[in-house]
């Protein structure tokens, strides 16, 4: 059994420069914008800033001296508290995540920060080392999962020679072999720096910078009157125009390469890896039974360029409700939509998707508009109501209920011609959506819960909505509206066969 060990020692410098942080601005009214007063206020305000500072200092000494971890065959054993104790126990078994983010602060100390999450929910969620050594950290994440293998299978464990003890925290375990699935190309950097738009931020950017200046130095002026002297001529104009455009695009190339430069996809016969980042390197690991479902996602210009991002649902956290979550189950934003393809069969071969769906029957079409009559109604009466003056034309309500008109029906028929299914033995698999198309895949097994829900008009019409629960955090629901009866009905019947699939211990 490992003994209880103390945090990395850099702790104390990371959280000391998180407080700086803190302490910035109060340190500039006090010291600096008001470094002559005599003011009482500023005066006893010094005073608390130096007793926090020392109290400050002092806490984080004596969290370095008191915080504590240990494993053993199992579990993680975590010790807190200062004054009060308090331990935490986490199994290896219930470890579904495994993050890594290495800022450049990080990469100066040559450390790293990992992070090991569950599917459990509080302070029991995640085990987290802020600071650790490299070699540190690739110690727990191998002896993590070695414990996790031997908990699985015991009996081929004790063939080998019996179950490996935490006392061999310090030996390196064989690393399974990794396959590469993908690395992008300059040609597919170029395609994402425009199709994640990023090539605007250098607009963003001057505006920013403009609004900051103007907040210490008066340059509305010189702003004035170099807008003057690029209008005053057409070459000027199209000199800084087009001086802009190649900045804009120079710096979403940039941008995008400094995020996505690096990334790499490989997987071995557990996990899925993700790395990435030029400057602040960030490496996911995700179990490959913890996923449950698998979407593909393509806006209107991803579906153009032939570019999809492929996101996956995974136990513990659902991209959907967090932005880490996200980048944590997207495995890349922008893939080729063959690639993609291959790339899911490549790393979940348990997976199965096809390309051939059954399309919606046309009476789907009429229930959607007729259900979204209201939105119609609701808009036009408002304009009726109010008859809005627009550049003096009296009759302008007409023009906009026209174009809301066309509107409602030109998106709802998008989403009809887009929505396909498709129900095989063991997988279900459906596309939604309109402008952006959400491609649906998940096992029976996986799937936790189904609906079949009928309205009044699709009881008419012979049609119903069916939905699917695949566990996550929070709780994943996916489904079709206005689906023939008959489907619906199979649906119902497909999900009982689950119960030859789960086994129960």
């Amino acid at each position: 059994m490992m003994e209880a060990k103390r945090y990395h020692l850099l702790n104390i410098l990371f959280d000391l420069i998180t407080q700086v942080k803190h302490l910035f601005f109060p340190a500039l009214i006090l010291f600096v914008f008001n470094r002559d007063s005599t003011n009482a206020f500023i005066t006893y305000g010094r005073i608390v800033f130096y007793i926090y500072v020392v109290g400050m200092l002092i806490y984080l000494v004596l969290k370095w001296v008191s915080y504590k971890y240990r494993l053993d065959d199992a579990s993680f054993h975590l010790y807190e508290g200062i004054f009060t104790k308090k331990k935490q126990t986490i199994p290896f078994a219930k470890i579904q995540n495994v993050n890594r983010h290495t800022t450049l602060l990080h990469r100066i100390f040559k450390v790293t920060s990992i992070r090991f999450e569950t599917g459990m929910v509080g302070d029991d969620s995640t085990v987290e080392f802020a600071v650790i050594s490299l070699n540190e950290a690739d110690r727990l994440e191998a002896y993590t999962k070695q414990a996790v293998r031997v908990e699985k299978e015991p009996e081929a464990e004790g063939k080998e020679g019996g179950a490996t003890s935490s006392e061999e925290i310090g030996t390196p375990y064989p690393t399974p072999e990794r396959a590469i699935h993908f690395t992008p190309t300059k040609k597919e950097i170029i395609k994402a720096s425009f199709t994640s738009f990023s090539f605007l931020g250098m607009i963003t950017l001057l505006v920013w910078a403009y609004f900051k200046l103007t907040e210490y130095i008066d340059v509305e002026e010189q702003v004035v009157s170099i807008y003057s002297l690029i209008t005053s001529s057409w070459t000027l104009i199209t000199l800084t125009a087009v001086g802009l455009l190649v900045l804009s695009i120079v710096f979403g190339m940039v941008t995008t390469y400094i995020r996505y430069g690096k990334y790499e996809i490989s997987s071995d016969r557990e996990r899925i890896y993700i790395a990435k980042g030029v400057i602040e390197e960030t490496a996911f690991s995700i179990a490959k039974e913890r996923v449950q479902a698998i979407k593909i996602k393509q806006s209107l210009l991803k579906r153009m360029l032939g570019l999809a991002e492929v996101k996956l649902t995974v136990v513990g956290g659902d991209s959907d409700s967090d932005k880490d979550k996200q980048d944590v189950s997207s495995l890349y934003p922008f893939l080729p939509v063959t690639r993609a393809y291959e790339m899911i069969s490549e790393i979940l071969p348990a997976y199965e998707i096809t390309e051939e769906m059954t399309s919606l029957p046309i009476k789907s079409l009429w229930v959607r508009l007729v259900r979204s009559c209201w939105i119609w109604l609701i808009g036009t009466g408002t304009l009726s109501y109010f008859k809005p003056n627009i550049w003096g034309w009296e009759q302008a309500w007409w023009i906009i209920s026209i174009v809301l008109t066309l509107f409602v029906l030109v998106y709802e028929v998008i989403e009809f011609y887009n929505t396909r299914y498709t129900l095989n033995e063991h997988f279900i698999q459906f596309q939604t959506g309109s402008l952006t198309t959400t491609l649906f895949v998940s096992k029976r097994e996986k799937i936790i819960e189904v609906n079949v829900k009928r309205d009044l008009l699709q009881k008419q019409l012979g049609l119903a909505s069916i939905k699917t629960v695949n566990r996550a955090k929070p709780v994943s629901h996916k489904g079709v509206t206005d689906v023939p009866i008959e489907l619906a009905e199979g649906f119902y019947q497909w999900y009982m066969g689950r119960r030859k699939e789960i086994k129960v211990e």
